[in-house]
């Protein structure tokens, strides 16, 4: 009948010089995948390309059709070198490792919420490519199940784990609802930028200066915001709920007499500053001030460290639901053995269960039974065509399928 394959390179097995090399575009995956296909001679192909993973799943009868797609997807990406980096998993083995990738659970950071939506993606390319069939199809939607209650079931994604994620979660436990709070990005650092749009998305009103102030205005462009000049900042400091500071300042841009102004003019209202600089951009002595909650990047890396072990902690729990998840799968493949052999008694049965709804009873029973136990199937299958045969009293159902033609 064949097995589903699992193959590829991944940031555990590859760096990222490798990786890039063999990436692929939408565009790319659509011009390779009926090609891959029809070069190969695999029944079923799909590739999911992401920036820590080019892995490649297939359906074929023969190994020797995947080592020759592997060849071939190499040969094409022109990094034949690669191939020392490739694993090769196989039968239950790769259905558990998609079941891990679909899930985040293989991911560098487990429970990042990016995979489920570029195994989507990964999945209608090869839909509307052709190159999926009714395994890799069944797979694939049982895949993304066992992602959903592994996320339902356990906390794998309740705890931020970047540093930008957890600024926004310290700001949410601090102020509780967020949509009415005013932030303050001061400076162009990728991880303030990052914590700003998340605020943004939150609904929160945004605000960015910068020392060159056309840098201002083009990320408030970016980031849907409004610029304020860099030397008016403690002007505005007494308006802001939250302060984000990501510059590459070597001294202080906001001290404490500058807090401690800004608090008197908002009358103690609590804000939450938060310093994502290195060296740092706030003084540690505004820690002091009253109803000021000031972070530094160390104090997010311990609240991320922290949560991601719990993360971990949970994904122990998903592991069990995957393995769940997989005896599921594997029983319905190792039911389609079968199927041949249900076909063939339908067909021979047909006129006794139009005649007898007791035979019509056991039939059901016995392809039931079939299903659940290919192993007896040919057993059953010997059984009935006994009875057909004493019905009859003639012509017995011949025996024509045994384990060696795939049972």
């Amino acid at each position: 009948m064949g097995e589903i394959y699992a193959l590829g390179l991944n940031f555990k097995t590859a760096p990222i010089e490798v990786r890039e090399k063999i990436a692929c575009s939408k565009e790319d995956l659509k011009r390779l995948l009926p090609y891959l296909k029809a070069v190969s001679g695999v029944e079923e192909l799909c590739i999911l390309s992401t920036c820590n993973r080019v892995e490649i799943y297939t359906f074929s009868p023969r190994e020797e059709n995947v080592d020759l797609l592997t060849d071939m997807f190499l040969d094409v990406k022109g990094s034949p070198e690669a191939k020392k980096h490739f694993f090769l998993k196989r039968g239950e083995e790769a259905v558990y490792h998609v079941f891990r990738v679909a899930s985040s659970l293989d991911s560098m950071v487990v429970g990042e919420p990016q995979i489920v939506a570029q195994f989507k993606e990964a999945f209608q390319i090869a839909r509307e490519s052709g190159t999926l069939g009714k395994i890799l199809n069944r797979l694939f939607e049982k895949a993304l199940r066992a992602s959903k209650r592994v996320r339902t079931e356990t906390g794998i994604s309740r705890n931020a784990v970047s540093v930008s994620y957890a600024a926004v979660e310290l700001a949410k436990k601090i102020f509780g609802d967020l949509k009415k709070a005013k932030v303050l990005l001061v400076g162009a650092g990728e991880m303030g930028e990052l914590a700003a749009n998340y605020l943004k998305k939150i609904g929160c009103t945004l605000y960015i200066t910068n020392r060159t102030f056309e840098k201002a205005l083009k990320i408030s462009q970016e980031l849907g915001g409004s610029a304020l000049r860099f030397e008016e900042i403690e002007d505005y400091l007494p308006n802001m709920d939250i302060v984000i500071v990501s510059t590459g300042s070597p001294t202080y841009v906001i001290t404490k007499d500058m807090v401690l102004r800004a608090m008197r003019a908002r009358r103690y209202e609590p804000m939450f500053i938060i310093d994502i600089s290195v060296p740092r951009n706030v003084d540690p002595k505004v820690g002091t001030v009253d109803e000021i909650f000031l972070y530094d990047i160390d104090d997010l890396k311990e609240v991320v460290e922290s949560n991601l072990k719990d993360r971990l902690k949970e994904a122990r729990k998903g592991e069990i639901i995957l393995w769940d998840e997989v005896k599921k799968f594997t029983a319905w493949l190792e039911s389609l053995k079968v199927e041949p052999l249900i076909l063939e008694l339908k067909r021979r049965v047909k006129d006794i269960e139009r005649e007898s709804p007791y035979f019509r009873r056991v039939v059901f029973r016995a392809i039931r039974e079939m299903k659940r136990n290919p192993d007896v199937a040919n057993i059953i299958f010997r059984i009935l065509a006994e009875e057909v045969e004493d019905v009859h009293g003639g012509e017995s159902l011949p025996y024509v399928h045994n384990r060696t033609d795939g049972a």
